[in-house]
Protein backbone atom coordinates (compact mmCIF):
# COMPACT_ATOMS: atom_id res chain seq x y z
CA UNK A 1 0.00 0.00 0.00
CA UNK A 2 1.58 3.15 -0.72
CA UNK A 3 1.65 5.97 1.38
CA UNK A 4 0.64 9.49 1.35
CA UNK A 5 3.91 11.01 0.57
CA UNK A 6 4.54 8.54 -2.18
CA UNK A 7 1.08 7.65 -3.79
CA UNK A 8 1.01 9.94 -7.45
CA UNK A 9 -0.99 13.30 -7.60
CA UNK A 10 -2.55 14.12 -10.49
CA UNK A 11 -1.99 17.39 -12.07
CA UNK A 12 -4.39 20.07 -11.55
CA UNK A 13 -6.77 21.75 -11.31
CA UNK A 14 -8.89 19.34 -8.78
CA UNK A 15 -12.44 20.21 -10.55
CA UNK A 16 -15.24 17.44 -10.49
CA UNK A 17 -17.13 16.72 -13.75
CA UNK A 18 -20.41 17.87 -12.59
CA UNK A 19 -21.99 16.40 -15.44
CA UNK A 20 -20.98 13.69 -17.42
CA UNK A 21 -22.68 12.28 -20.33
CA UNK A 22 -25.28 9.73 -18.36
CA UNK A 23 -26.11 12.66 -16.08
CA UNK A 24 -26.80 14.82 -18.58
CA UNK A 25 -29.39 11.85 -20.84
CA UNK A 26 -30.96 11.15 -17.99
CA UNK A 27 -31.70 14.92 -16.88
CA UNK A 28 -32.88 15.06 -20.41
CA UNK A 29 -35.58 12.15 -19.77
CA UNK A 30 -36.37 13.41 -16.59
CA UNK A 31 -37.50 16.65 -17.88
CA UNK A 32 -39.50 14.80 -20.93
CA UNK A 33 -41.39 12.95 -18.27
CA UNK A 34 -44.43 15.98 -17.68
CA UNK A 35 -45.19 16.07 -21.51
CA UNK A 36 -45.05 12.32 -22.00
CA UNK A 37 -47.33 12.17 -19.13
CA UNK A 38 -49.66 14.97 -20.32
CA UNK A 39 -49.36 13.01 -24.23
CA UNK A 40 -50.80 10.31 -22.36
CA UNK A 41 -53.57 11.44 -20.95
CA UNK A 42 -54.27 13.33 -24.26
CA UNK A 43 -54.00 10.96 -26.74
CA UNK A 44 -53.52 7.65 -24.91
CA UNK A 45 -51.12 4.78 -24.99
CA UNK A 46 -50.00 4.94 -28.85
CA UNK A 47 -47.15 7.19 -27.73
CA UNK A 48 -46.03 4.75 -24.87
CA UNK A 49 -45.74 1.21 -27.43
CA UNK A 50 -43.55 3.59 -29.87
CA UNK A 51 -41.29 4.70 -27.04
CA UNK A 52 -40.78 1.46 -25.42
CA UNK A 53 -40.35 -0.45 -29.48
CA UNK A 54 -37.73 2.70 -30.08
CA UNK A 55 -36.09 2.62 -26.62
CA UNK A 56 -35.48 -1.18 -26.69
CA UNK A 57 -34.82 -1.55 -30.85
CA UNK A 58 -32.09 1.25 -30.32
CA UNK A 59 -30.62 0.02 -27.21
CA UNK A 60 -29.95 -3.76 -29.57
CA UNK A 61 -28.49 -1.80 -31.93
CA UNK A 62 -26.39 0.48 -29.97
CA UNK A 63 -25.15 -2.89 -28.63
CA UNK A 64 -24.18 -4.79 -31.79
CA UNK A 65 -22.51 -1.62 -33.46
CA UNK A 66 -20.59 -1.29 -30.50
CA UNK A 67 -19.60 -4.65 -30.55
CA UNK A 68 -18.64 -4.27 -34.42
CA UNK A 69 -16.13 -1.25 -33.59
CA UNK A 70 -14.68 -3.15 -30.82
CA UNK A 71 -15.73 -0.30 -28.42
CA UNK A 72 -16.44 -0.64 -24.55
CA UNK A 73 -19.99 -1.63 -24.25
CA UNK A 74 -20.46 -0.79 -20.51
CA UNK A 75 -19.46 2.92 -20.91
CA UNK A 76 -21.32 3.80 -24.31
CA UNK A 77 -24.68 0.98 -23.73
CA UNK A 78 -25.47 2.66 -20.54
CA UNK A 79 -24.41 6.10 -21.04
CA UNK A 80 -28.18 6.97 -22.17
CA UNK A 81 -27.78 8.55 -25.40
CA UNK A 82 -29.64 5.50 -27.17
CA UNK A 83 -32.80 5.97 -25.01
CA UNK A 84 -32.97 9.62 -25.36
CA UNK A 85 -32.69 9.64 -29.43
CA UNK A 86 -35.17 6.68 -29.28
CA UNK A 87 -37.45 8.95 -27.09
CA UNK A 88 -36.97 12.03 -28.98
CA UNK A 89 -37.65 10.25 -32.14
CA UNK A 90 -41.16 8.83 -30.42
CA UNK A 91 -42.27 11.80 -29.62
CA UNK A 92 -41.58 13.28 -33.70
CA UNK A 93 -43.99 9.85 -34.76
CA UNK A 94 -47.45 9.94 -34.73
CA UNK A 95 -48.73 7.47 -31.51
CA UNK A 96 -50.75 5.03 -33.70
CA UNK A 97 -48.05 2.95 -36.15
CA UNK A 98 -46.97 -0.32 -37.14
CA UNK A 99 -44.24 -1.63 -34.82
CA UNK A 100 -42.11 -1.36 -38.21
CA UNK A 101 -41.76 1.98 -38.11
CA UNK A 102 -40.44 2.89 -34.86
CA UNK A 103 -37.85 0.35 -35.12
CA UNK A 104 -37.01 1.06 -38.47
CA UNK A 105 -36.36 4.51 -37.48
CA UNK A 106 -34.35 3.69 -34.47
CA UNK A 107 -32.11 1.65 -36.97
CA UNK A 108 -31.44 4.58 -38.77
CA UNK A 109 -30.75 6.87 -36.12
CA UNK A 110 -28.16 4.48 -34.08
CA UNK A 111 -26.36 3.28 -37.19
CA UNK A 112 -26.51 5.52 -40.10
CA UNK A 113 -26.67 8.80 -39.00
CA UNK A 114 -24.76 8.07 -34.91
CA UNK A 115 -22.33 5.24 -35.69
CA UNK A 116 -21.49 5.68 -39.19
CA UNK A 117 -20.38 9.15 -38.76
CA UNK A 118 -17.69 8.14 -35.52
CA UNK A 119 -20.37 7.09 -32.82
CA UNK A 120 -21.56 10.14 -30.21
CA UNK A 121 -19.97 13.58 -30.64
CA UNK A 122 -18.83 12.55 -34.25
CA UNK A 123 -22.43 12.48 -35.95
CA UNK A 124 -22.59 15.43 -38.11
CA UNK A 125 -27.13 15.48 -37.69
CA UNK A 126 -29.40 15.30 -34.87
CA UNK A 127 -29.44 11.08 -35.00
CA UNK A 128 -33.50 11.76 -34.00
CA UNK A 129 -34.09 14.25 -36.78
CA UNK A 130 -32.30 12.52 -39.44
CA UNK A 131 -34.11 9.41 -38.74
CA UNK A 132 -37.72 11.32 -38.41
CA UNK A 133 -36.67 13.04 -42.04
CA UNK A 134 -36.04 9.73 -43.65
CA UNK A 135 -39.11 8.07 -42.11
CA UNK A 136 -41.23 11.09 -43.62
CA UNK A 137 -40.00 10.54 -47.06
CA UNK A 138 -40.12 7.13 -47.14
CA UNK A 139 -43.25 6.52 -45.45
CA UNK A 140 -45.87 9.36 -46.05
CA UNK A 141 -49.00 7.47 -45.58
CA UNK A 142 -48.13 6.05 -41.88
CA UNK A 143 -46.73 9.33 -41.01
CA UNK A 144 -49.14 11.90 -41.86
CA UNK A 145 -52.13 10.65 -39.60
CA UNK A 146 -52.31 11.19 -36.00
CA UNK A 147 -54.22 10.42 -33.16
CA UNK A 148 -57.49 11.72 -32.40
CA UNK A 149 -57.78 13.51 -28.78
CA UNK A 150 -59.20 11.42 -26.61
CA UNK A 151 -61.78 14.16 -25.79
CA UNK A 152 -63.39 13.73 -29.15
CA UNK A 153 -62.98 9.56 -29.06
CA UNK A 154 -66.01 7.83 -27.38
CA UNK A 155 -64.18 4.63 -26.98
CA UNK A 156 -60.24 5.02 -26.06
CA UNK A 157 -57.99 2.41 -26.95
CA UNK A 158 -56.22 1.00 -23.94
CA UNK A 159 -52.64 -0.09 -23.84
CA UNK A 160 -53.35 -3.35 -24.61
CA UNK A 161 -55.14 -2.58 -27.57
CA UNK A 162 -52.73 -0.09 -28.55
CA UNK A 163 -49.81 -2.93 -28.78
CA UNK A 164 -52.48 -5.18 -30.61
CA UNK A 165 -52.72 -2.78 -33.25
CA UNK A 166 -48.77 -1.59 -33.39
CA UNK A 167 -48.16 -5.46 -34.34
CA UNK A 168 -51.25 -7.30 -35.82
CA UNK A 169 -53.29 -3.94 -37.36
CA UNK A 170 -56.35 -4.85 -35.75
CA UNK A 171 -59.06 -2.69 -34.01
CA UNK A 172 -61.19 -4.07 -31.34
CA UNK A 173 -65.02 -4.23 -32.83
CA UNK A 174 -66.35 -2.88 -35.69
CA UNK A 175 -63.71 0.10 -34.74
CA UNK A 176 -61.71 1.46 -38.37
CA UNK A 177 -58.31 3.42 -38.65
CA UNK A 178 -60.21 6.61 -39.51
CA UNK A 179 -61.99 6.83 -36.55
CA UNK A 180 -59.05 7.30 -34.41
CA UNK A 181 -56.36 9.73 -36.54
CA UNK A 182 -56.60 12.70 -37.96
CA UNK A 183 -54.46 15.66 -39.48
CA UNK A 184 -52.75 17.58 -37.28
CA UNK A 185 -54.06 21.07 -36.16
CA UNK A 186 -51.05 22.77 -38.30
CA UNK A 187 -51.86 19.90 -41.29
CA UNK A 188 -55.19 20.99 -41.65
CA UNK A 189 -54.89 24.63 -41.05
CA UNK A 190 -52.69 24.66 -44.35
CA UNK A 191 -54.93 22.18 -46.33
CA UNK A 192 -57.74 24.73 -45.78
CA UNK A 193 -56.05 27.82 -46.19
CA UNK A 194 -54.82 26.61 -49.52
CA UNK A 195 -58.64 26.20 -50.28
CA UNK A 196 -58.91 29.81 -49.72
CA UNK A 197 -60.59 29.30 -45.98
CA UNK A 198 -59.68 32.17 -43.71
CA UNK A 199 -57.52 31.20 -40.41
CA UNK A 200 -60.91 32.21 -38.12
CA UNK A 201 -62.80 29.62 -40.03
CA UNK A 202 -60.61 27.25 -39.71
CA UNK A 203 -60.35 27.75 -36.07
CA UNK A 204 -63.91 26.61 -35.79
CA UNK A 205 -62.98 22.69 -35.60
CA UNK A 206 -63.11 20.23 -33.00
CA UNK A 207 -59.48 19.39 -33.32
CA UNK A 208 -58.67 23.15 -32.08
CA UNK A 209 -58.69 24.13 -28.34
CA UNK A 210 -58.28 27.36 -26.50
CA UNK A 211 -55.25 28.57 -28.49
CA UNK A 212 -53.86 26.05 -29.83
CA UNK A 213 -54.24 22.10 -31.22
CA UNK A 214 -56.99 20.44 -28.98
CA UNK A 215 -54.84 18.31 -26.62
CA UNK A 216 -51.36 19.59 -28.02
CA UNK A 217 -51.09 22.81 -26.36
CA UNK A 218 -51.50 21.15 -23.17
CA UNK A 219 -48.60 19.07 -24.01
CA UNK A 220 -46.19 21.41 -24.95
CA UNK A 221 -46.90 23.18 -22.04
CA UNK A 222 -45.24 20.06 -20.06
CA UNK A 223 -42.63 19.83 -22.43
CA UNK A 224 -42.05 23.78 -21.61
CA UNK A 225 -41.60 22.97 -17.79
CA UNK A 226 -39.23 20.55 -18.69
CA UNK A 227 -37.35 22.60 -20.69
CA UNK A 228 -37.08 25.59 -18.03
CA UNK A 229 -35.62 22.85 -15.58
CA UNK A 230 -32.76 22.35 -17.92
CA UNK A 231 -32.12 25.41 -17.69
CA UNK A 232 -32.47 25.98 -14.19
CA UNK A 233 -30.08 22.92 -14.07
CA UNK A 234 -27.55 24.31 -16.81
CA UNK A 235 -27.64 21.09 -18.78
CA UNK A 236 -28.46 23.64 -21.47
CA UNK A 237 -28.29 27.24 -22.27
CA UNK A 238 -31.45 29.46 -22.52
CA UNK A 239 -29.58 31.40 -26.19
CA UNK A 240 -31.21 28.54 -28.85
CA UNK A 241 -34.47 28.09 -26.99
CA UNK A 242 -34.97 32.13 -27.03
CA UNK A 243 -34.00 32.48 -30.17
CA UNK A 244 -35.91 29.77 -31.60
CA UNK A 245 -38.83 30.79 -30.01
CA UNK A 246 -38.53 34.28 -30.40
CA UNK A 247 -37.85 34.21 -34.23
CA UNK A 248 -40.83 32.01 -34.44
CA UNK A 249 -43.19 34.37 -32.36
CA UNK A 250 -41.68 37.59 -34.28
CA UNK A 251 -41.96 36.53 -38.08
CA UNK A 252 -45.53 34.55 -37.36
CA UNK A 253 -46.82 37.49 -35.78
CA UNK A 254 -45.68 39.85 -38.44
CA UNK A 255 -47.62 37.90 -40.92
CA UNK A 256 -50.67 37.44 -38.60
CA UNK A 257 -51.08 41.15 -38.40
CA UNK A 258 -50.04 41.49 -42.11
CA UNK A 259 -52.87 39.03 -43.13
CA UNK A 260 -54.84 37.59 -40.30
CA UNK A 261 -57.29 35.27 -42.92
CA UNK A 262 -53.69 33.50 -43.87
CA UNK A 263 -51.65 32.96 -41.04
CA UNK A 264 -52.04 32.38 -37.80
CA UNK A 265 -51.07 33.58 -34.64
CA UNK A 266 -48.13 33.31 -32.62
CA UNK A 267 -49.31 31.47 -30.20
CA UNK A 268 -50.51 28.51 -32.46
CA UNK A 269 -47.30 28.52 -33.85
CA UNK A 270 -45.66 28.42 -30.42
CA UNK A 271 -47.75 25.67 -28.87
CA UNK A 272 -49.37 23.67 -31.61
CA UNK A 273 -46.84 22.00 -33.51
CA UNK A 274 -43.52 20.81 -32.13
CA UNK A 275 -41.82 24.30 -31.75
CA UNK A 276 -41.25 23.97 -27.81
CA UNK A 277 -40.08 20.32 -27.93
CA UNK A 278 -37.49 21.26 -30.99
CA UNK A 279 -36.21 24.32 -29.00
CA UNK A 280 -35.64 22.82 -25.92
CA UNK A 281 -34.71 19.34 -26.64
CA UNK A 282 -33.49 18.82 -30.17
CA UNK A 283 -32.03 22.33 -31.11
CA UNK A 284 -30.39 22.11 -27.93
CA UNK A 285 -28.22 18.74 -28.91
CA UNK A 286 -24.54 19.58 -27.85
CA UNK A 287 -22.93 17.80 -30.23
CA UNK A 288 -24.78 19.19 -33.63
CA UNK A 289 -25.88 22.54 -32.24
CA UNK A 290 -23.66 25.59 -32.44
CA UNK A 291 -21.08 26.34 -29.42
CA UNK A 292 -20.34 29.98 -29.30
CA UNK A 293 -23.06 32.52 -27.78
CA UNK A 294 -23.60 34.30 -31.10
CA UNK A 295 -23.46 31.12 -33.26
CA UNK A 296 -25.91 30.03 -30.13
CA UNK A 297 -28.44 33.15 -31.13
CA UNK A 298 -27.92 33.00 -34.99
CA UNK A 299 -28.05 29.24 -35.10
CA UNK A 300 -31.55 29.56 -32.74
CA UNK A 301 -32.85 32.08 -35.37
CA UNK A 302 -32.39 30.64 -38.84
CA UNK A 303 -34.03 27.26 -37.28
CA UNK A 304 -37.21 29.46 -35.74
CA UNK A 305 -37.36 31.45 -39.22
CA UNK A 306 -36.98 28.17 -41.53
CA UNK A 307 -39.61 26.44 -39.32
CA UNK A 308 -42.11 29.07 -40.16
CA UNK A 309 -41.24 29.08 -43.99
CA UNK A 310 -41.82 25.48 -44.30
CA UNK A 311 -45.48 25.44 -42.17
CA UNK A 312 -46.25 28.47 -44.39
CA UNK A 313 -45.42 28.24 -47.72
CA UNK A 314 -43.28 24.76 -47.65
CA UNK A 315 -44.62 20.96 -48.02
CA UNK A 316 -44.68 19.92 -44.35
CA UNK A 317 -46.79 20.76 -41.96
CA UNK A 318 -43.99 21.03 -39.44
CA UNK A 319 -40.45 22.08 -40.55
CA UNK A 320 -38.59 21.39 -37.07
CA UNK A 321 -36.72 18.40 -38.23
CA UNK A 322 -35.47 19.90 -41.97
CA UNK A 323 -34.80 23.23 -39.95
CA UNK A 324 -32.65 21.42 -37.60
CA UNK A 325 -31.23 19.41 -40.59
CA UNK A 326 -30.43 22.04 -42.81
CA UNK A 327 -29.22 24.91 -40.25
CA UNK A 328 -27.45 22.17 -38.63
CA UNK A 329 -25.09 22.49 -41.75
CA UNK A 330 -23.95 25.85 -41.36
CA UNK A 331 -23.05 25.34 -37.72
CA UNK A 332 -19.14 24.92 -38.86
CA UNK A 333 -19.42 27.66 -39.97
CA UNK A 334 -20.75 29.74 -37.41
CA UNK A 335 -18.31 28.45 -34.90
CA UNK A 336 -15.89 29.59 -37.12
CA UNK A 337 -16.68 33.27 -37.26
CA UNK A 338 -18.03 33.46 -34.02
CA UNK A 339 -15.84 32.43 -31.97
CA UNK A 340 -15.06 35.00 -28.77
CA UNK A 341 -11.44 36.28 -29.29
CA UNK A 342 -8.90 34.76 -26.90
CA UNK A 343 -7.96 36.46 -24.26
CA UNK A 344 -4.57 38.21 -25.27
CA UNK A 345 -4.44 37.96 -28.81
CA UNK A 346 -4.04 41.07 -31.23
CA UNK A 347 -5.68 41.81 -34.13
CA UNK A 348 -4.15 42.18 -37.53
CA UNK A 349 -2.40 45.61 -36.70
CA UNK A 350 -1.44 44.86 -33.85
CA UNK A 351 -3.53 46.24 -31.14
CA UNK A 352 -4.80 44.41 -28.27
Amino acid sequence: MQSLETRPVLSSPFIPSVNSVGQVMRKVIYALVPGIMIYVLMFGWGIIVNILLATVSAIVFEFVMLILRRRPIRQYLFDGSAVVTAILLSLALPPMLPWWVPVTGSFFAIVAAKHLYGGLGYNAFNPAMAAYAVLLVSFPRELSLWSVPLEMLQQPLGFIESVTYSFFNKLPGAMTFDAITMATPLDHLRTETGLGKTVEEIRRAPMFGLVAGLGTEWVNVGFLLGGLWLIYKKVISWHIPFAMLASIAVISGICFVLDADSYASPVLHLLGGASILGAFFIATDPVTASTTPLGRFIYGCGIGLLTFAIRAWGGYPDGVAFAVLLIGLAVPLLDHYTAPRVYGARTRHGQP
